[in-house]
């Protein structure tokens, strides 16, 4: 793509004039909660400091502290320096934070510039009246807890790991970064493809002064794809929100017949896209993005891609590292994954109770690579855990729309944070909010709540199941169909496929868990009975996911999972994210063509 910078943190919008603030930092833990009282963002408290490599975590290895007991406060110290040239010609400096768990406050030159909640969303703060010419100081804190309430995804809330709930992430973990802006810019855009229409519907939300909004501000984009100029469109900016649509019809490309390159995961087209403010006819702001047409929808019982039917072999990835735990040690780190999930068949991922660092989801883009988003979640049910998630997941939808991998979003899980959903109106109410709260700022692709165990309002059902007997799991789906969509038999003979009150719509289905086999004899644990060879291994793996594959009405399945993530083993890759096993053989069987829908796969 033409905008792509290696390492840049936000991919969808991306400008020349940034710089990365990963790398050392001063650091401190502050146990004793004495920080703000003894205003260290004013007063460092060098004799208690050590240094930290950000975005790694004190937790990690990487960060060069290793440190895995639970620290509740953490302090963070670095300067910087500013553009007196940038700032004499007006330009705003934004500080942006990608992820940083739980609540980040942040000082300038010891003063508050402002806070965030939330461990997974990207959060930012314009500095440039905190800020002087030349050397400046950043001061950050960072607030974690064990609160079931927070959202946390697969992080631990007590003090050792257990079950498949991992050492606990505090503090920042994604990059830090700061980027120049003059007064009048492009703040966000929403780009949603209209395949029917060979159309793109652009919503901008630019900054302007109201007395600027007069006519005099405009705003253009020009559309390219392969060095093809398709359309530019430019609008006069009367508000802070305007909404138009470009034109992505052209006889040239590719001798396409209705002039449209669609994105596939066998083909992921990409378009790119170039924006530019203009005040008087004069630019002021520039960025670049790029984006796909594609259209992903539900039909009856099938999920269907530009139209066509769509079978999905996903696998579960939940995006650690033995160093460096939930962030990627590189983008490097994150290519070779989906290059590897790719060479085993996959056509999709499940990236599970993790919003990732968004290079990802820009190399899922390139490479064709679907993606089901989901959110990390609480342990439980409150008013608060309501806010806090809430208010998080629509950061997160609004942020990552655009990128066109994503196909399907997920907000809960297993009735984690949910517990008495099945029965609890109030619960059951919470989750229909999600939905329809998702549906309202995207109505475009499918939302699945409370993926795999007693839904409500879903437009997937999806089930877990990880049944190790192939035959067994054939047999359940297919002779007791009925008594499973009318909750009389309990799929994986453990939970209801509906909360009460809630019926089967007739929605497509989808094996959404499965498989989870052990593979290593050193302990750690995976689901059912270890196995001790690969040739035992790819019998039960084979067993299983061709099972699956038989089931008439199934239109796809999720293998758990990509790697072993620390006590759990039953990746198809090791902790460092090696093959266990050929992935040519993993590959023809996830490939092979069998059951009702062989002519799809």
């Amino acid at each position: 793509m033409e905008c792509y910078k290696k390492d840049y943190p936000r991919p969808q919008l991306v400008r020349d004039n940034w710089t990365s603030l990963n790398g050392t930092w001063d650091f401190c833990f502050d146990d004793e909660a004495r920080g703000e009282r003894g205003s260290w963002y004013q007063m460092w408290p060098g004799n208690q400091a050590q240094t930290i490599e950000v975005p790694f975590t004190y937790e990690t290895k990487r960060s060069g502290i290793g440190d895995e007991r639970a620290h509740r406060q953490v302090w963070y110290r670095r300067s910087i320096e500013a553009d007196a040239a940038q700032l004499s010609e007006g330009k705003h400096l934004w500080l942006h934070f990608e992820g940083s768990d739980f609540h980040t406050k942040v000082w300038v030159n010891g003063q508050y510039v402002g806070d965030h909640r939330g461990g997974y969303a990207r959060f930012s703060f314009d500095i440039t009246r905190f800020v002087k010419a030349k050397e400046n100081e950043i001061v950050v804190k960072v607030e974690d807890s064990f609160d079931p309430q927070q959202p946390r995804g697969k992080q631990r809330w007590v003090k050792d790991s257990f079950g498949c709930w991992y050492v606990q992430t505090t503090g920042i973990w994604k990059t830090v970064w700061m980027e120049y802006v003059p007064e009048i810019y492009l703040n966000q855009v929403k780009m949603t493809p209209l395949l029917t229409d060979s159309s793109l519907e652009l919503t901008y939300d630019v900054v302007l002064p109201e007395e600027q909004r007069d006519g005099s501000v405009e705003i253009e984009a020009e559309i390219t794809f392969d060095g093809i100029q398709i359309s530019r469109t430019r609008m006069a900016v009367l508000g802070r929100s305007v909404k138009t649509r470009a034109n992505v019809f052209h006889p040239a490309l590719g001798g396409m017949e209705w002039g449209v390159r669609e994105w596939t995961p066998e083909d992921p087209a990409l378009y790119d896209i170039r924006f530019r403010v203009l005040v008087n006819g004069e630019e002021t702001d520039c960025a670049g993005s790029y984006f796909a047409m594609r259209e992903i929808r539900i039909d009856g019982p099938n999920i269907l891609l530009n139209g066509k039917v769509l079978y999905q072999r996903l696998i579960l990835d939940q995006g650690y590292w033995k160093d460096t735990h939930l962030t990627p040690p590189s983008e490097e780190a994150l290519v070779d994954d989906i290059e590897k999930i790719r060479s085993m068949g996959y056509n999709g991922l499940r990236k599970h109770q993790k919003i990732e660092d968004e290079r990802f989801l820009y190399w899922c883009d390139v490479k064709g690579m679907l993606v089901w988003s989901e959110m990390a979640a609480a342990y439980q049910y409150s008013d608060e855990a309501v806010t806090e998630f809430t208010k998080e997941w629509m950061e997160i939808v609004q942020q990552n729309y655009n990128h066109p991998c994503i196909i399907t979003w997920t907000p809960m899980n297993e009735s984690w944070g949910v517990h008495e959903i099945e029965t609890d109106q109030m619960q059951q109410h919470f989750t229909e909010m999600i939905y329809h709260l998702t549906k309202s700022l995207d109505p475009y692709r499918p939302v699945i709540v409370n993926d795999g165990w007693e839904h409500t309002v879903s437009d997937i059902l999806t089930l877990h199941d990880y049944e190790e007997v192939g035959e067994t799991l054939y047999k359940r789906y297919t002779e007791c169909k009925e008594q499973i969509l009318t909750t009389e038999v309990y799929h994986s003979s453990v939970r209801s496929a509906f909360a009460n009150g809630f019926h089967y719509q007739g929605q497509p289905i989808l094996i959404s868990e499965y498989g989870g086999i052990a593979f290593n004899n050193d302990g750690g644990w995976g689901y059912g009975n270890k196995v001790s060879t690969k040739e035992e291994f790819l019998r039960r793996f084979d067993d299983i996911t061709t099972a699956v594959k038989r089931i008439p009405y199934c239109c796809g399945f999720c293998y758990t999972q990509v790697s072993d993530v620390q006590q759990e083993i039953n990746g198809l890759l090791d902790a460092d994210h090696n093959y266990k096993l050929p992935p040519e053989a993993i590959r023809e069987i996830n490939e092979r063509k069998v059951g009702y829908w062989r002519s799809e796969m």
